[in-house]
């Protein structure tokens, strides 16, 4: 176990895409990082491992992060590697897309289940065990502001998470914790494009300022930032989007 002066970090959904990213930068920082994964824990020692080839320390930790049993076991485990944890940044979601006339209502409530109640069980882990200094990192989506056809269910489990993000904030006042979230805009990962054809995808890359899709590392950073040197912003929601909304 290494000491407590060890910065550590636990990313839930770390094995892949963007959460994949958010780890490896992370661990550029000097922050050991639990690598959560919910499925596929090969995936996930993956990651641990291009972390550790790159002179970083990672473990991988398992569970459903709707199940608070799950989570607290995979915080312990976390503790126990590292000696505590200073940041917790929640990239774990599903997106299930339809019209909301026809959304499957068992489409939502898996959604919900993940993307509010999990995103739910694992603030309250984070908020009794989070350290002073550290920060706990939301994560939404600029389709909050953008309002694209078919994303009505998932956007409102987002929205959720948008407003739980400030009230946690002033709930650990005096703890000298962040509280803040993320949210995306089209970044070019493997949820956003399945499903989508050439045309859409290129419609999407020409929509931001920017002229291009977002990137899993564009996302990282922000996290980082936010992880990191960003103590005076708190109780926010950073759209990271290249100018879309």
């Amino acid at each position: 176990m290494t000491n407590n002066t060890t910065r550590v970090a636990l990313v839930t959904g770390g094995s892949g895409g963007i959460g994949r990213a958010v780890v490896e930068r992370l661990a550029k920082d000097g922050i050991a990082v639990g690598v959560h994964y919910a499925g596929n824990k090969a995936r996930a020692e993956e990651t641990v491992a291009a972390v550790t080839a790159a002179g970083g320390r990672a473990i991988a930790v398992g569970g459903d992060i709707a199940d608070e049993s799950a989570m607290s076991a995979a915080f312990d485990a976390v503790e126990r590697e590292f000696g505590g944890i200073d940041v917790v940044v929640n990239t774990a979601g599903i997106m299930l897309l339809s019209p909301i006339a026809t959304l499957n209502l068992d489409d939502l409530d898996r959604m919900y289940r993940t993307n509010v109640r999990g995103a739910f069980v694992v603030s309250q882990q984070a908020a009794r065990r989070v350290r002073g200094g550290g920060a706990i990192i939301h994560f939404s989506t600029s389709v909050t502001r953008l309002q694209f056809p078919t994303y009505g269910g998932y956007t409102a489990g987002k929205a959720a998470v948008e407003v739980m993000t400030p009230v946690l904030a002033r709930e650990l006042r005096g703890k000298d914790i962040t509280v803040n979230a993320v949210a995306p805009g089209p970044t070019a990962t493997p949820l956003f494009l399945e499903g989508k054809d050439q045309a859409t995808i290129d419609h999407l890359s020409q929509a931001a300022p920017l002229e291009r899709l977002g990137t899993p590392e564009d996302i990282a950073e922000a996290v980082a930032f936010l992880a990191g040197p960003a103590r005076w912003i708190n109780g926010q929601i950073l759209f990271a989007n290249g100018g879309l909304a």
